[in-house]
């Protein structure tokens, strides 16, 4: 028999993220920071850090509109360093003005979403794929648990995360399931010797349906005023 537990109260800090500005080619940028300390393990499809494993930090870097190097995580990475950050982190790009994020929570879930919809399609589309790299992450989100999450439960929140997203942008009347280059990371607590992690994090489970809750609000609040 699985034990119904309440909304944990303790704090993923994803509220406390900073918003860092810089001067890049003449041009003024920013770049969203969250710190969030040892004893976490993230799953992320970030082209800095992506993958699963411990990180210490997720940076959101705004970059100019048409960007064109071809060596983004060395770009985040050298970013990451002028921001004193230090040891294994999360590295994400985005053309859309982060500093008009949207942030939500849902019983100790949280969710972070920059959002810009100006080059948007559907996932099913005749269009060749590409092999370079592409456009930086036009979507991306960050949300954290305040719980152990097994490797697969990590990747089921990966899919609650992008099923909650096109909820939201098709609610919004977005003809879209989102941007060719979106960009997820998910954050989890690492378990304490001998706790269990939570197994599921489907959109029924106890946790993802906080999570989608918490995303699904996020990007709402993100997305540009029509």
């Amino acid at each position: 028999m699985t034990a119904v537990l309440p909304p944990s109260t303790a704090p993923t800090g994803l509220g406390d993220v900073r918003l860092l500005p810089r001067v890049e080619q003449g041009e003024r940028l920013h770049a969203l920071l969250w710190r969030a300390g040892p004893g976490v393990r993230m799953i992320s499809t970030a082209v800095l850090g992506g993958g699963i494993g411990e990180r210490g930090w997720v940076l959101n870097a705004q970059v100019a509109h048409g960007y064109r190097r071809t060596d983004p995580d060395r770009h985040l990475a050298r970013l990451a360093a002028e921001a004193g950050l230090r040891g294994p982190g999360v590295g994400l790009m985005t053309a859309a003005d982060v500093s008009r994020h949207g942030h939500a929570a849902d019983g100790g879930a949280e969710a972070v979403a920059t959002a810009g919809i100006s080059v948007r399609g559907w996932a099913a589309s005749p269009d060749k794929g590409t092999s370079p790299p592409g456009r930086p992450g036009t979507i991306n989100i960050v949300a954290a648990l305040p719980v152990p999450l097994t490797d697969a439960a990590l990747v089921n929140a990966v899919t609650t995360v992008t099923e909650a997203k096109v909820q939201a942008l098709v609610e919004a009347g977005l003809d879209c399931s989102g941007t060719p280059t979106d960009a997820v990371c998910v954050a989890a607590r690492t378990p304490a010797p001998g706790e269990t992690p939570h197994a599921f994090a489907g959109p029924r489970s106890l946790w993802g349906a906080r999570l989608a809750r918490a995303v699904h609000r996020a990007v709402h609040a993100a997305l540009p005023h029509r």
